[in-house]
C-alpha cells in the first residue's frame, strides 16, 4: 500500500477502501501494470531494450513459473529500472490464487501490446489508432476489472462500457500530459486534432463510463469506480476551462462528497 500511495494518489484512495481479497486483487493488478508502464515510459531506456523486456514479461506471465521468470528477466536491470518495476514479482504474488490467472493474462497481453507500440514509436495518425492505443494501456484494464468484480461477488457488467471507462481515464491523462509527451517526442493526438477534438473524445468515453457504473448497481465495484470517474470528469472540465491539474484540496473535497 505504501508503493501504491507513492505511485498513484488517485487510485490509492479507492483501492485502500476495498474489502479484503478484492483489495489484494486490484492492488496486485494495478501495481503489475504500473511496473510495466514504467518500462514503456522510461526516459533513458533504449526502445529496443524496452521491447525486449516487455516481450520477456509477456512470456513470463504465460509461463508456469511467473515469479521466477519475472525475476530472471528484470534482475540485470536493477540499476536503471524503478523500484515498482523491480518488485513486479512481489505484486504478482500479492494476487489471490483464484483470480491470479485473470490478472496474469491481462499483464501478459498488455506487455505484448505495449511492446508493439514502442516498436512503432507510438505512431497515432487516426482516431482508430488512438482507440487501439487507449485500449492497449487502459481499456483492457476496464475489462480486467469487470472480470475481477465477477470473481469477487458475481457482479456482472458490460465489457464494451468497461473499455470506455478505461479509455476515458487514459484520454484525460493524454490531455493532462500533452506538454510533457511532446517534449519527449510522442504525440498521442491523431493528425489534425487539437484540444477540442481530444476533449470531445474524452467526454464521449466518460459518458459511456457513466453508463458502465450505473449497471454496477451497488457494492464495492461501484464504490471503487465512482472515485476515479468523478476525478476524471472534474479534470477534463478543468482542462476545457484552461487549467491542468486538480489541487489536492479539490481532490479530497470531491472524494469526501462521493464517500
Amino acid at each position: 500500500m505504501k508503493m501504491l500511495k507513492k505511485t498513484s494518489r488517485t487510485f490509492f484512495i479507492p483501492i485502500n477502501r476495498l474489502k479484503a481479497g478484492l483489495k489484494e486483487a486490484v492492488s496486485s493488478a494495478y501495481l503489475c501494470m504500473r511496473a510495466i508502464d514504467e518500462i514503456e515510459d522510461h526516459e533513458t531506456l533504449p526502445d529496443d531494450l524496452k521491447v525486449e523486456l516487455l516481450l520477456a514479461i509477456h512470456e513470463a506471465f504465460q509461463s508456469e513459473d511467473v515469479i521466477g521468470k519475472t525475476q530472471q528477466v528484470l534482475a540485470p536491470h536493477s540499476e536503471v529500472l524503478p523500484e515498482v518495476t523491480m518488485q513486479l514479482h512481489d505484486w504478482a504474488l500479492l494476487c489471490p490464487p483464484t483470480v491470479a490467472p485473470v490478472v496474469y493474462r491481462y499483464i501478459s497481453k498488455m506487455s505484448k501490446q505495449m511492446a508493439d507500440w514502442v516498436h512503432t514509436s507510438w505512431n497515432i495518425d487516426t482516431e482508430d489508432d488512438l482507440d487501439r492505443y487507449t485500449y492497449s494501456v487502459a481499456g483492457m484494464v476496464g475489462e480486467m476489472l469487470s472480470e475481477i468484480w465477477l470473481w469477487f461477488d458475481g457482479t456482472k457488467s458490460d465489457f464494451a462500457k468497461a473499455v470506455a471507462f478505461g479509455r476515458g481515464l487514459q484520454a484525460v491523462n493524454i490531455l493532462r500530459n500533452r506538454k510533457e509527451d511532446l517534449e519527449r517526442g510522442v504525440d498521442f493526438f491523431p493528425n489534425g486534432w487539437g484540444s477540442e477534438e481530444m476533449i470531445k473524445y474524452t467526454r464521449r468515453n466518460l459518458k459511456l463510463a457513466d453508463a458502465y457504473i450505473v449497471d454496477l448497481k451497488g457494492g464495492p465495484a461501484l464504490e471503487f469506480c465512482k472515485i476515479p470517474l468523478t476525478l476524471a470528469h472534474a479534470t477534463v472540465n478543468l482542462i476545457a476551462a484552461g487549467g491542468n491539474k486538480l489541487t489536492r484540496d479539490t481532490v479530497m473535497k470531491l472524494v469526501n462528497n462521493i464517500t
